[in-house]
């Protein structure tokens, strides 16, 4: 008998998984990047500018002007924070606190009112960026800085030449160069993220490879755990078997992750002893939470960590100041990737430091996750079918 392959169920249930398939997946990696933009990145700004007395007699502070020019300019995505030295604000980068620093050097007036004479002396402005904490924000922040620069350089190029057109009509030719240029500024990258990093997203790629390798083991160890049950195991100690070759597993695992990206791949490692130690704290956080939704919800679990991961990549790899207030207080403030990211960045490029909330939020995951998937021994068991109720 001819069948109508239109008026099959199975052609409008796969119609509908696809639309299903394309909202959710179209949510979770094309939302976050649609709705992103930087707003309020952290920047130190530091003016150590000495005011000077001009001819005619008033006083020249030109960082002070330059101070409130930036933090005025409403439609720079920049917070700025004012600080009181450039070691004050080095050390602030160095504890991520900011994106990077821009600083008013001492002799900033002194050098533009020199510009009047035969023998300019402009001043160097000086522009600090954080590769390590997030390089894409890095290379904005730069461009803003640099830009801003250029459009108050122009700005006081045309207030200078009007002043100096008061008292003469002639300028000297080294004055003339200078004018065009009152102030250098120049531009260093600290922290830089290393060769082979994936342009700084090496902390992302681990996560990912982290995250997935654990989840074959525990998906892996979880199925294996339920044929032991079956041949009459002890349930308690199939339990905590499962948890000790999950973490013997992952410990080697680590270890040839760092092994296979200094050796395979040529990543640049400031401390390969540090990373794999971090990365043993975090497989085994990730083992743990995976082992115990699996051990009380089954092997529906599964794709609840299959969305979790696709829904966190996007949002981990961007900088928190560029995420939708949705995608941030829902998600980025919580999944344990995020976690795992921040801290690997610490590592790579920071030696590890300012990482003691990381440290609790995993250890603090890794114990509690062991004690719920233990005591799932004490979940009820499903009662096996009687004779009655199979007839």
């Amino acid at each position: 008998m001819h069948t109508n392959l239109l008026k099959q169920k199975l052609v409008w249930i796969g119609a509908v998984a696809v639309l299903a398939v394309l909202m959710v997946f179209g949510v979770a990696m094309i939302g976050p990047a649609a709705g992103a933009a930087p707003k309020e990145l952290p920047v130190a700004l530091v003016v150590l500018d000495q005011p000077v007395d001009q001819p005619d007699g008033n006083k020249l502070a030109v960082g002070e002007t330059l101070k409130e020019k930036m933090t005025q300019q409403t439609q720079l995505p920049i917070k700025w924070e004012i600080v009181g030295s450039k070691e004050e604000a080095l050390a602030g980068i160095d504890e991520q606190k900011y994106y990077g620093a821009l600083i008013l050097p001492a002799d900033l007036s002194a050098g533009l009112l020199s510009l009047q004479t035969a023998a300019p002396q402009p001043a160097q402005l000086q522009i600090y960026v954080s590769e390590g904490k997030n390089a894409q924000v890095a290379g904005t922040v730069n461009m803003l800085l640099q830009v801003a620069m250029d459009k108050v350089g122009i700005q006081l190029s045309t207030q200078l030449l009007a002043e100096i057109g008061k008292h003469t009509d002639a300028i000297p030719v080294t004055a003339a160069g200078a004018l065009i240029e009152p102030f250098t500024v120049s531009s260093q990258i600290v922290h830089p993220v290393g060769a082979n990093n994936a342009s700084g997203n090496a902390p992302l790629l681990l996560t990912q490879m982290m995250w997935l390798s654990c989840l074959a083991v525990s998906i892996t160890l979880f199925l294996a755990s339920q044929q032991a049950v079956k041949a009459g195991g002890g349930h308690m100690r199939i339990v905590l078997t499962k948890l000790v070759a999950g973490l013997v597993i992952v410990t080697g695992a680590t270890a040839f992750l760092v092994w296979m990206s200094g050796s395979w791949y040529g990543m640049e490692l400031s401390d390969r002893t540090q990373l794999w130690l971090f990365l043993l704290l975090a497989g085994s956080a990730f083992f743990l939470f995976q082992t115990t939704l699996l051990r009380w919800i089954g092997m529906p679990a599964v794709p609840l960590m299959v969305l979790l991961f696709f829904f966190s990549m996007p949002v981990i790899n961007m900088a928190p100041e560029m995420l939708p207030a949705l995608a941030k207080d829902w998600l980025y403030s919580w999944t344990p990737l995020r976690f795992v990211a921040t801290g690997l960045r610490s590592v790579m490029y920071f030696d590890g430091t300012n990482m003691n909330g990381t440290y609790q939020v995993l250890g603090w995951l890794s114990g509690i996750c062991m004690v719920v998937a233990a005591a799932s021994v004490l979940k009820p068991k499903k009662a096996a079918p009687t004779l009655d109720s199979s007839m």
